[in-house]
């Protein structure tokens, strides 16, 4: 039975979107090579031995009860996968990501394929800042020095800059750090759909907006001049109140909360259907109650054509909707881009679904929740 070993590898990228590249080698090593223990901070740095874009560099270790050799081969399969080209020619080259061996327990490894420590540990600064990050105190098993002493005597000259970013050893934790997600949508976009999945998948609390239980609301759908303004009136109490309570309630048995709705859309749909004095009476009252309300890290604003709107509409088969104007939704919608471009400092994330049928197929669930996790891994923390 192989016993569990703690690794620690080094990480790189300079080609395309280089956080995201770190990233999701993380999730490929967490998943197939062992259980992630601790990160670095991301680091940029100058090209060693080549003229290049700077890199990202990090180091992370791991438990592994890989032997050496079927370790190596992991990594070099996840830098496949990930689109790692290696060519013939002698010298260093940019790469999209590269993963290094640095440390394998204390044991040494010599052959053809592998040499473990990597024999230019002590020479590269990038390598020995972030591995300082989360083992200053573990000794080269030849050089019998530890990590702070290497970096001391290091004397790479490159640049070394620490950046304000994180990454995350799965898609959980990096939800986790996320706090407040919202889903936002025109009616009929899916938006409560995902909001659910999302916290189902990833042990998010769920904040779902009561619309169901609103008086108004059928009777709006059939005389909206008459009902708009005591329409409108109720869902922003009703909101406010049901937001207010539970976003500032956190659940300790969960990670981060995520929602279908967020408070703005009470302006956006009242400013649709009020009268100019009505609005101008219902903003008033509105801009000191978004004062008071908690914003969201990432808000999510799911784009769909008006046309796939009305057939989910249909679909869904609630009958107070189904004499919903086209031009009421396009309405909708450019209410949203508006609020979206008056509020460019929010994290704003539109996610245009097409084709994608994120309830049917895992797949297109799947490249949503991509979407909004390299979104999440921009951000800093």
């Amino acid at each position: 039975m192989n016993s569990t070993k703690t690794i620690y590898l080094s990480l790189g990228s300079n080609i395309g979107d280089k956080l995201n590249n770190l990233q999701d080698a993380i999730f490929a090593i967490h998943q197939k090579a062992g259980k992630v223990l601790r990160i670095s901070p991301v680091y940029r740095t100058s090209a060693w031995g080549f003229e290049a874009e700077d890199f990202f560099n990090l180091c992370m270790s791991i438990q592994t009860e890989l032997p050496p050799e079927a370790l190596l081969e992991v990594l070099l399969k996840i830098e496949t996968t990930l689109g790692r080209a290696r060519f013939e020619e002698e010298g260093y080259q940019a790469r999209k990501i590269d993963i290094d061996i640095l440390y394998y327990d204390k044991e040494t490894v010599f052959n053809e394929h592998l040499v473990i420590p990597h024999p230019e540990l002590p020479f590269r600064k990038f390598v020995l800042r972030p591995l300082a990050d989360i083992a200053p105190q573990f000794y080269h098993p030849v050089l019998s020095k530890d990590t702070r002493n290497l970096l001391q005597e290091c004397r790479d000259k490159g640049k070394l800059e620490k950046t304000a970013y994180r990454l995350f050893k799965d898609k959980s934790d990096l939800f986790a750090h996320t706090n407040f997600v919202a889903i936002e949508g025109n009616i009929g976009a899916g938006k409560t759909t995902l909001a659910n999945k999302i916290a189902a998948d990833f042990n998010g609390k769920l904040v779902l907006e009561r619309f169901a239980d609103n008086p108004f609301l059928p009777k709006f759908y059939e005389d909206q001049s008459r009902y708009a303004f005591p329409l409108e009136m109720s869902f922003l109490a009703d909101r406010y109140q049901q937001f207010t309570d539970d976003t500032s309630q956190y659940d300790l048995f969960k990670s981060f909360m995520v929602s279908d709705y967020d408070i703005y859309k009470s302006l956006i749909f009242a400013h649709v259907t009020l009268q100019k004095e009505e609005f101008a009476l219902y903003r008033k009252l509105f801009n000191l109650m978004y004062k008071e309300v908690k914003k969201p890290k990432i808000y999510v604003y799911l784009y769909q054509t008006t046309e796939q709107l009305l057939k989910n509409i249909k679909n869904r088969g609630r009958a107070y909707e189904q004499n919903i104007e086209p031009a009421y939704l396009e309405k909708i919608n450019s209410g949203y881009f508006d609020f979206i471009k008056s509020y460019p400092e929010q994290n704003n994330l539109v996610i245009d679904l097409g084709e994608m049928d994120f309830v049917q197929n895992s797949d297109d669930y799947d490249r949503i929740v991509d979407q909004i996790l390299k979104f999440a891994v921009q951000l800093p923390f």
